[in-house]
């Protein structure tokens, strides 16, 4: 099969461990292999994804092949595949718009974003970058809160003619005005906000759902989340959480044939451990009512290093954003942003969007 073309526009922790795993599962066969939910999707294999573009405005980033500019601060995820070959592929300098927060620039240069010296390419500069690279389709990795940055990437790919997968909360795919600018140009979108392999909100979605299954009755709940990497320092800032919250608490209530009330439920970031680096830690606590209204209570504390967690989803979903290309598909691919997504347009059960996923991958299902 052709190489799947990919751009990547924030090269931080969650970029290093998708191009670290590319890499990693490279000659590998599918006997033994973990930590993918399909090691052959219609014909594509991990390391048939290259990075043929990438973007982002760390002058400790800028101008360094991706294969060092993955490894350099503030990343600081686990290192499971050290040696990733040069790329021959130079990090350009970024749009900033609203993507470098304020409240960062106080703490430590190891910890936070450092402004490249370079002068701001145009949007013209950006979409010219994409088409002479060759990228099939662009993927935001853009900080929590960076609402204008993730428009003007999302336009870029749309005046570029190339897909789009919008990990994180900004809501591209499930703003209908995106989603028809995408069909109408015959482009296909996955979004939006990426889910965990295994984390906090897809394990408190299949809690729910088993509270319901088994007739007791949820009354109220929290998750709380702890880490240090530049995510969470960036969401210190309250005025960037929004549409982070908004997206992690609707993918719990989705599932909910009658959904809490704001005053029960609480879901989002907590605080920021520097310590922690890229390790996440969830506090989930779930509060019901069993037969007879006798009450019980579940708590789970969960810990899992958080980049690498979406990295095996992400692979998934650009693999599915090529077979849409391939089958001449545009819009929003509904199945793999169900399946995949913390908030996309349409909210399904996980089992269900699973089926349809497969269904999808399997041409019985358009999108």
């Amino acid at each position: 099969m052709d190489s799947i073309r990919i751009a990547i526009v924030g090269v931080g922790n969650c970029a290093s461990s998708l191009i670290q795993g590319i890499e990693y599962y490279r000659g590998k066969d599918e006997t033994g292999v973990a930590g993918l939910m399909h090691w052959d999707l219609c014909g594509y294999r991990p390391s048939d994804i290259k990075v043929v573009a990438a973007f982002d405005i760390d002058k400790r980033k800028v101008g360094k092949d991706v294969s060092k500019a993955i490894f350099s601060p503030p990343n600081c995820t686990t290192v499971f595949c050290p040696d990733v070959p040069e790329t021959g592929v130079t990090v350009r300098m970024g749009r900033v718009l609203d993507g470098l927060p304020e409240h960062m620039q106080s703490y430590r240069e190891d910890f936070r974003f450092v402004l490249a010296d370079e002068e701001e390419p145009s949007a013209r500069d950006i979409i010219q970058t994409l088409k002479d690279s060759g990228a099939e389709m662009l993927l935001n990795y853009l900080p929590v809160g960076s609402e204008e940055a993730a428009r003007f990437y999302a336009g870029c790919a749309l005046e570029a003619g190339i897909g789009f997968i919008n990990n994180m909360p900004v809501f591209i795919a499930s703003d209908p005005g995106w989603a028809e600018r995408f069909k109408a140009k015959g482009l296909p979108v996955i979004g939006d906000d990426i889910k965990a392999q295994l984390g906090a909100t897809i394990t408190h979605r299949v809690l729910a759902d088993l509270f319901q299954q088994r007739g007791v009755r949820l009354d109220r709940t929290y998750q709380l989340n702890t880490g240090g990497n530049t995510d969470f320092l960036n969401m210190l800032n309250q005025n960037r959480l929004a549409s982070k919250r908004e997206s992690k608490t609707k993918a719990v209530q989705s599932v909910l044939d009658q959904p809490l009330d704001d005053d029960n439920i609480h879901i989002g970031p907590s605080d920021y451990v520097c310590w922690q680096k890229d390790n996440k830690v969830c506090f989930l606590r779930m509060e019901g009512r069993l037969f007879g209204d006798v009450p019980m209570y579940l708590d789970l504390r969960l810990s899992v290093e958080d980049s690498p967690n979406s990295a095996g989803i992400v692979i998934d979903a650009i693999r599915c954003c090529r077979v849409a290309l391939d089958r001449g598909i545009g819009g929003v691919l509904l199945s793999p942003s169900a399946y995949f997504m913390k908030h996309p347009p349409v909210q399904v059960r996980d089992d269900d969007a699973r089926r349809m996923t497969e269904e999808f991958i399997q041409g019985v299902r358009e999108r």
